[in-house]
């Protein structure tokens, strides 16, 4: 019997198995650990870069608190926002000198003009998007504003650059707001810098020119036909008067829509909106050199004003100037064209619908149907189409 006890059962068939099995069920296991490790590891590590990537891009923008603090103070005479859907963002391009990239363009004198300032009025519904170019020779009432140094000056009828240059943001878009009665909701100011990195960033924006190009102030050279221009040669281009066609500041506006509309097509076109690869250092570059009002300083903001626009056709993104001609008492400045103009204001204020051709004359005339007054605009019929100003759009093939 005690010999009996030391007897030792073979093992069955299957028991062997049954313990190689729990060990390679516990090695599964292990990798499984192993691999969602990994996998968290990877999600966390995305999700760090992530924010960093976002906290980066958020704080490029500056907000522009005082130009908020003043207009507060003025609230009262402000126009009221008739269409709620609807949006109105002033792009004001900043010529100041100040930092190390902007000062290669001149020296900083201490004053800083608009050297380029757009209304652009989006749609209720984001069916449309009209920019419209305002001069910035023309005389205009500018408000009293607060200046830069704290003082505040009086009411004057000046240039329109002027306001930028005494008010800054919060002073053109007083003056804007009681030219056209429309409200702006919006504003953003962009210097040369910031222009360039934003051309650079999608690789450059093709425009066609009929002739070649040859401005040493602009440190321009550049053959006729398509030209793809990189961010420094872009801010030439859309700068240059004098050099250019007849050197009047009405054809370089015409120039910067132009590319305008090619940019807005380069980046609709390339799916840079829907790609983040593409769309990081787009947003980069956009942001950085931002100043806005305090509702869009940040990515969410940005986001919420331009998320219904990559929906919008680009024959329907509208280029034009407002109308304007020569200033009475002196033909370097400008003055509105009435009563087109306020026609144009009209369709801004309320949301109506707004055409433009460029095969309009560039200051007065008939279109081809003969149904057009002076400087483009339709005149009044049994069924008053939509008003028509000379402009292009984003569709608008500029060699065409």
């Amino acid at each position: 019997m005690s010999g009996s006890s030391d007897i030792r059962r073979p093992l069955g068939p299957g028991a062997g198995a049954s313990a190689d099995g729990r060990g390679l069920v516990r090695r599964r296991r292990r990798w499984v650990a192993y691999g969602a490790g990994a996998v968290a590891l990877l999600l966390v590590g995305s999700g760090v870069v992530g924010w960093v990537l976002y906290a980066k891009l958020d704080g490029n923008i500056t907000p522009d608190e005082a130009a908020a603090a003043e207009l507060a103070r003025y609230a009262k005479e402000r126009p009221t926002a008739l269409v709620k859907d609807a949006q109105n963002v002033l792009l004001i391009g900043s010529d100041s000198r100040a930092g190390a990239d902007n000062g290669q363009y001149g020296t900083d004198s201490g004053t800083e003009r608009s050297d380029t300032t757009i209304l652009l009025h989006l749609s209720g519904g984001r069916h449309s998007a009209t920019a419209v170019s305002l001069p910035r020779d023309l005389m205009v009432d500018v408000p009293a504003c607060r200046r830069r140094d704290g003082t505040r000056g009086e009411p004057m009828f000046a240039m329109f650059n002027y306001a930028f240059e005494t008010g800054g943001s919060a002073c053109t878009i007083r003056t804007v707001e009681k030219l056209t009665g429309v409200r702006i909701d919006h504003h953003v100011v962009v210097d040369f810098s910031g222009f360039k990195d934003l051309v650079d960033s999608v690789d450059g924006v093709q425009v066609c020119l009929p002739e070649p190009i040859v401005d040493r102030a602009a440190k321009l050279r550049l053959p006729a036909g398509r030209v793809t221009l990189d961010g420094e040669q872009a801010l030439g281009y859309v700068r240059a008067r004098k050099s250019l066609g007849n050197g009047s500041d009405t054809e370089r506006m015409d120039r910067q829509q132009r590319f305008l509309a090619a940019l807005v097509d380069k980046v609709q076109s390339n799916d840079i909106l829907l790609n983040p690869v593409k769309l990081y250092p787009v947003l980069d570059a956009a942001t950085s050199s931002l100043t806005t009002d305090p509702d869009l300083a940040s990515l969410r903001g940005l986001y919420e004003l331009v998320r219904g626009l990559r929906d919008i056709p680009t024959e329907q993104v509208q280029f034009l100037t407002v109308p304007r001609e020569s200033y009475v008492y002196n033909a370097n400045r400008d003055q509105l064209v009435q009563p087109e103009a306020e026609k144009l204001f009209e369709q801004l204020r309320t949301d109506g619908p707004v055409r433009v051709s460029h095969r309009l004359p560039m200051k007065s005339g008939s279109a081809e149907s003969g149904d057009h007054g002076p400087y483009g605009l339709r005149t009044a019929s049994p069924t008053p189409p939509a008003p028509t100003f000379r402009g292009n759009t984003a569709a608008d093939d500029g060699c065409g």
